[in-house]
């Protein structure tokens, strides 16, 4: 299966000229049910090869608005540890990267804010560039949204 790679966003990374490597930020929003209860999971992995996790439940959304939500989420918390490097965005949300990077146009006025928002949180790191990956690529992050959703339901 080909790997679907989205144009980048105006700014571009290239390994060659930067001394550190780029931080790799994995994320996922989940929703069980369109809308319904929803959370977010983020996998990091820092150039020195560590990594760093998080999670949070968003109550009721769509799986848009949770997809958005996971990478303001992960977007803030490394502004938070003062990470602030060249960045690849790994995403298995096909219509967020593509709207983000241009493709398409974001006609739900929600989405158009949570957009800014991420536009607005990108404008801190020195480089980006924002990827589709396949469901199977993302795992983990998939994992960890999964895990906030059932950490917050009745059992």
């Amino acid at each position: 299966m080909a790997k679907t790679v989205d144009p980048p966003l105006p700014f571009r990374f290239d390994e060659t000229k930067s001394p550190a490597a780029p931080i790799r930020l994995y994320t996922d929003g989940a929703s069980r049910g369109n809308p319904g209860l929803a959370g977010i999971g983020v996998f990091i992995q820092l150039g020195d090869g560590s990594t760093i996790e998080g999670k949070k439940f968003l109550g009721q959304a769509t799986n848009n608005t949770a997809e958005y939500e996971a990478l303001i989420f992960g977007l803030t918390l490394l502004r938070e540890k003062g990470l602030m490097h060249p960045l690849k965005i790994y995403s298995d949300s096909q219509l967020m990267v593509r709207q983000l990077t241009g493709r398409y146009k974001i006609k739900q006025p929600h989405l158009k804010k949570l957009a800014e928002r991420v536009s607005g949180l990108l404008k801190s790191f020195p480089a980006h560039e924002i990827i589709h990956i396949p469901r199977e690529s993302n795992r983990r992050a998939d994992q960890l949204a999964n895990e906030a959703i059932d950490e917050r339901q009745p059992k």
